[in-house]
């Protein structure tokens, strides 16, 4: 009877340590009084919210080892290539294909880009993040040093698009970096780029497929997509091609001539010239491969800024386009 007494107050003692109150938190009444004085919350219901928050470990773990930081693409490939996943593609496209068809027409981003992204997130709205966010955005708003700044203001976003959207932030569930729905959007996102899409009042892509696959078309119209224009083109390389020009993070800004000088020449012989670029490698499974990004492989980077992230959603939407088309002729 002791031991099990011990064992009970242990676990309660454990529970109390993990949901951290961070209303007590050292950072905490600086981000208290601004929810306040700058956006008119009540001092008692932020501070409720901050004390019902819980930390959580598992996702200090989860954000120091990211798989786009820590996978070669021919593992990475593996994850979202498989045929399942196409396969659920086609079955989302071919239920929602109005939505998608109206979302590109009006929104100018082509429909397999807008169903890969889903897929790539949530495996088209199945897996949307078992946390709840408010606990996820407090731990690393709070204990997550390297981006607590950035962190923090996701979770004055957070609690900005509760409000705005009329939902209780303790319900509210994600992965666990606070992203929602089923275009996992972080809460500036939402509130930047989420559209009511059918015209009911919400932009809900929590729940709602046609409010999330208009978002996911708005985030890229807004971030430039250039529908129907290339994404990626294989390249062949010289001997002495210049490995410093590889790989780079920002916008895609030699042209094809000058990336030929360069020792990489596009397999797709079709292109211009003056096509902007940047020179890419991946470790697949036969080795390195070498590919030229252009524009929109960067607009894919906006959503998330790997490069294998990007070749993902590429492939996987030309899986999908590929396989969609087919089963029409059928």
């Amino acid at each position: 009877m002791l031991n099990r007494l011990v064992v009970v107050l242990l676990m309660a003692f454990a529970s109390v340590v993990v949901s951290a109150d961070y209303a007590g938190h050292k950072s905490a009444p600086a981000f208290i009084d601004k929810m306040v004085t700058v956006h008119g919350f009540d001092e008692a219901q932020v501070t409720g919210w901050l004390t019902a928050a819980e930390k959580k470990q598992s996702i200090l773990d989860a954000i120091s080892r990211p798989a786009e930081k820590t996978m070669t693409w021919k593992s990475y490939r593996n994850i979202f290539l498989g045929q399942k996943r196409i396969d659920q593609g086609v079955l989302f496209w071919n239920e929602n294909k109005e939505t998608l068809r109206r979302a590109s027409a009006e929104l100018g981003v082509d429909e397999q880009i807008i169903v890969s992204i889903i897929g790539v997130e949530t495996r088209y709205g199945r897996n949307t993040g078992k946390y709840r966010v408010i606990d996820a955005l407090a731990t690393l708003g709070f204990d997550y040093e390297p981006r607590s700044k950035f962190f923090a203001k996701e979770l004055e976003q957070f609690l900005l698009l509760a409000r705005e959207q009329n939902q209780d932030p303790l319900t509210l569930k994600g992965s666990y970096a606070g992203a929602m729905g089923y275009g996992q959007f972080i809460p500036s996102s939402y509130r930047a780029y989420a559209i009511d899409f059918d015209g009911d009042g919400i932009a809900d892509i929590w729940n709602n497929p046609v409010d999330a696959i208009g978002s996911v078309a708005n985030y890229f119209k807004q971030h430039r997509w250039e529908k129907g224009e290339v994404v990626f083109s294989r390249a062949h390389i010289s001997d002495n091609y210049d490995k410093s020009t590889l790989n780079e993070k920002i916008r895609p800004h030699y042209t094809l001539d000058e990336v030929v000088g360069f020792g990489f020449t596009p397999v797709n012989t079709e292109l211009s010239g003056n096509e902007k670029v940047v020179p890419l490698m991946y470790e697949g499974k036969y080795g390195k491969e070498f590919w030229l990004g252009f524009d929109n492989f960067y607009v894919i980077t906006r959503y998330n800024r790997s490069r294998l992230y990007a070749m993902a959603v590429w492939q996987l939407s030309e899986e999908l386009r590929f396989s969609f088309e087919k089963q029409l002729h059928h």
